[in-house]
């Protein structure tokens, strides 16, 4: 079977999870079973719980994870909706790799890459929403608050014009034409090309890529297990954002109004501590090997209540 993916920050995640002995591990972010399998083979006394709501990925996963039959169950579906449903207990470790697969990005007929000749971007292909009706039917004023909130594209009023304006003459039907309006308004420099903040922006209001970690993070504080090891894996600030600050949060012993003159809450509300003060990022050696690990985040936190 020809392994399409490299898992990125592997050894760094497999670390993280080195106290881990028994107990369910949960891979939220499944896609070609990269991590998983290697967590399967380097932890003999644990089971596999895998989510993914691509259906190629899911198909793929079953066949390299067949090995193990008898250690994993997968998942259909968002990790927002399938992790609060989950009935195996204990979890002792989740796994999350957040953004779009290798594959996903390599596949051209996914309308991921800037070469696509369509425009998906559908991490479950059987959604409604595509980037097709985003680019086509939402007015300026929210393509300007997707490529604003989402891409932190600084020539957002611009960009979105220049979308409304092209479709106005003929529908955006691929991803290389809504390449080349993000060319035409934001000048090239340096390795990024200049379509990729738009393209993040819309595939995180296509896929509601946020309010999914939003989702998980809300079910993890809601209920979890003493010990469990939470290892997330983001790709932009936006991402990073909302983990950092969650366990920020989980972190906090103290939860009295900042500005009250003195504790009273007993100082004891803490879910656990984080594994790293700062994240962790991809060594030079994995960079050379593989250069989409080089805007990865690890961060890892470990619930003690």
């Amino acid at each position: 079977m020809e392994i399409p993916h490299i898992p990125v920050l592997l050894d760094e995640v497999l670390e993280s999870f080195t106290d881990i002995e028994k107990g369910y591990f949960v891979d939220c972010t499944l896609g070609y079973a990269g991590h998983s399998s290697e967590i399967l083979k380097n932890f003999p006394n644990i089971k596999h719980i895998g989510i993914d709501r691509d259906d190629e990925a899911l198909t793929f996963s079953e066949k390299r994870l067949a090995p193990y039959d008898g250690r994993t169950t997968l998942y259909k579906g968002t990790f927002s909706e399938v992790m609060p449903s989950l009935a195996e207990t204990p979890i002792t470790a989740v796994l999350a790799d957040f953004g779009v697969s290798s594959l996903q990005l390599d596949k051209k007929d996914r309308g991921f890459s800037f070469n696509s000749d369509n425009l998906d971007m559908r991490m479950d292909i059987t959604a409604p929403l595509s980037a097709y009706e985003v680019v086509n039917t939402y007015s300026k004023e929210k393509l300007e608050y997707i490529f604003d909130s989402y891409g932190e594209i600084r020539s957002y009023r611009k960009l979105a014009g220049a979308v409304v304006e092209a479709r106005s003459k003929e529908a955006i039907a691929s991803a290389k034409a809504l390449s080349e309006i993000a060319k035409q308004v934001i000048p090239s420099g340096g390795k990024i090309h200049p379509a990729t903040l738009m393209f993040q922006a819309i595939r995180i209001e296509v896929n509601n890529e946020l309010g999914e970690i939003e989702g998980l993070l809300n079910a993890l504080e809601n209920k979890h297990f003493d010990k469990e090891v939470v290892s997330l894996i983001t790709f932009h600030s936006l991402e990073d954002r909302l983990v950092k600050n969650r366990f920020k949060k989980w972190s906090n012993a103290c939860i009295c109004d900042p500005q009250a003159i003195r504790c009273t809450c007993g100082k004891n509300h803490a879910l656990g501590k984080m594994l790293s003060r700062k994240p962790i990022t991809a060594t030079k050696e994995e960079l050379k090997i593989n250069p989409r690990s080089r805007s990865a985040k690890l961060r890892s936190f470990r619930f003690e209540k």
